[in-house]
């Protein structure tokens, strides 16, 4: 049985939608601001991606498929791994001459993961993970 668990997180870079989305769908730098994840994969619906999360020998690979692809604007994927299942969805909103680029993931994880314990223990670590690296992610596309 799996519960669900919301992530939102967002970030106001200083550049445009397009540079901004440009630098979020490149799987191959992702690494460089997203928290012990290296991401390979293809582009447009139905393009399959990998994502290895981890830290050394402790991790897991998380598989995900497009399901919506509207560049420069949105992107979502489904999680089809053992370990995160559900939706994720980045978002490049234009503001003025800026962007805000919005990450939200829809999980469904392990009750044993989200139960009453965990969910007090995953949901803030997870969260202070993807705004952490959001806040990289700003500083990596505002110096390009």
């Amino acid at each position: 049985m799996a519960e669900l668990l919301e992530i939102t997180s967002r970030v106001l870079v200083r550049a445009s939608q397009e540079r901004v989305w440009r630098a979020a769908i490149d799987w191959r730098r992702q690494g460089e601001w997203m928290w012990g994840t290296q991401v390979s994969g293809g582009h447009g619906a139905g393009a399959r991606v990998s994502a290895r999360t981890g830290i050394g020998p402790v991790g897991f690979t998380d598989t995900m498929v497009i399901t919506e692809w509207d560049p420069p604007r949105r992107c979502v994927v489904q999680h089809t791994g053992r370990v995160v299942r559900g939706d994720g969805v980045f978002e490049a909103v234009p503001r003025g001459p800026h962007c805000e680029f919005v990450w939200i993931e829809r999980l469904e994880l392990p009750k044993v993961l989200v139960g009453a314990v965990g969910r007090a223990l995953v949901r803030p670590v997870a969260q202070a993970g993807l705004d952490s690296s959001l806040r990289r992610f700003a500083r990596l596309v505002e110096r390009s």
